[in-house]
């Protein structure tokens, strides 16, 4: 297997695991903001589970966007001025629109309001729907891989090889040296 598709398996293994956590933290705040915390106590926002959704989701980004910066996608560096930050919540706010909708149409049109319904709708079908979008987002807008200036003006002379700890990709076999100024040597 090649080193980019091992990182990229090494990526979305991480990303799956700051997911996994922070979708654990806004599942259980979800639950006991529209379910309660225990039977028979009544729920702080239990005839709004949109709200309690956007509100449980919002602590879940939270945790989510510090460990993709520093787990997930700690290797790339951002190029954006404030971390990434503002490009994490507005991926994070859009793709948090397919389970809000599934929610309300699990509530609104199926008439569901159960705990099980409720989860299955938008931290099942939702979550699944918005994974996919967001880490390739996430790749691409916010945690993006610099270019390798190597692989870009390295010759095909096996120096390249040398310099770049023997991972000279199939780019920078084809592309050209850079160009000489005039009286440099060897030109």
């Amino acid at each position: 297997m090649s080193s980019r598709w091992q990182r990229l398996l090494v990526e979305a293994g991480r990303f799956l695991a700051v997911g996994g956590l922070a979708t654990l933290v806004a599942l259980f705040l979800f639950n006991v903001l529209v379910h309660g915390l225990f039977p028979g106590l009544p729920a702080l926002l239990g005839d709004q589970p949109i709200p309690a959704y956007v509100l449980a989701n919002s602590v879940g980004m939270v945790i989510s966007y510090h460990g993709s910066r520093n787990y997930a996608f700690r290797d790339r560096p951002t190029t954006h001025a404030d971390g990434g930050l503002s490009a994490f919540v507005l991926i994070n706010v859009v793709t948090m629109l397919l389970p809000i909708a599934c929610l309300s149409v699990s509530r609104d049109v199926l008439g569901l309001d159960d705990p099980v319904s409720d989860n299955i709708a938008a931290n099942v079908i939702g979550l699944v729907l918005g994974l996919g979008a967001r880490f390739y987002l996430f790749r691409t807008y916010v945690f993006r891989r610099p270019i390798n200036l190597n692989d870009l003006y390295l010759p095909d002379d096996g120096l390249g090889d040398l310099l770049n700890d023997g991972a000279t990709t199939e780019r920078s076999r084809r592309a050209p040296a850079p160009p000489r100024a005039p009286g440099a040597a060897g030109g």
